[in-house]
């Protein structure tokens, strides 16, 4: 167990960290993004691969979520594994949908999918800060258009 100056268990907030996101996961397959925009910082910033800069707000998440449900409106997520220390979360997720809706400019296929993403977060007070997702976007995107 580690306990801060402040007698702060460490290991409370790492488990409460983790059953956030946890919670997180499941309200966005839910289609709830109003709830899921709720478990944000209202400065939230979003460290995405090929980006020069982070982007920032909630509204950004939500334009990411909605082309997400609304290409795969049936998205499910596993969590294949979750790792907390403090206020910094780490997840290895697995996606899976039907593409029944446009994505990334491809039309429905009605192809299933089948993609991992790694991601990491940084909570304050209870909810999310910050987040760095590495989605397999070339191994969805190839799922989708392939021949």
């Amino acid at each position: 167990m580690v306990v801060t100056k402040e007698g702060t268990d460490m290991d409370a907030v790492a488990e409460r960290n983790m059953a956030a996101m946890r919670t997180a996961y499941e309200t966005l397959v839910s289609g709830d993004l109003e709830a899921c925009v709720e478990m944000l910082t209202p400065d939230f910033v979003a460290n995405l691969p090929g980006l020069p800069e982070p982007v920032r707000g909630r509204e950004v998440w939500r334009m990411g979520a909605e082309a997400m449900l609304k290409g795969f409106p049936d998205l499910q997520i596993e969590v294949e594994h979750m790792t907390a220390a403090g206020d910094q979360v780490a997840v290895r997720a697995r996606f899976r949908g039907t593409h029944n809706g446009e994505f990334n400019g491809v039309a429905a296929t009605g192809r299933s999918v089948d993609f991992w993403s790694v991601e990491y977060y940084r909570f304050a007070d209870g909810k999310v800060a910050e987040e760095w997702v590495a989605p397999d976007m070339g191994n969805l995107m190839n799922q989708i258009t392939a021949q």
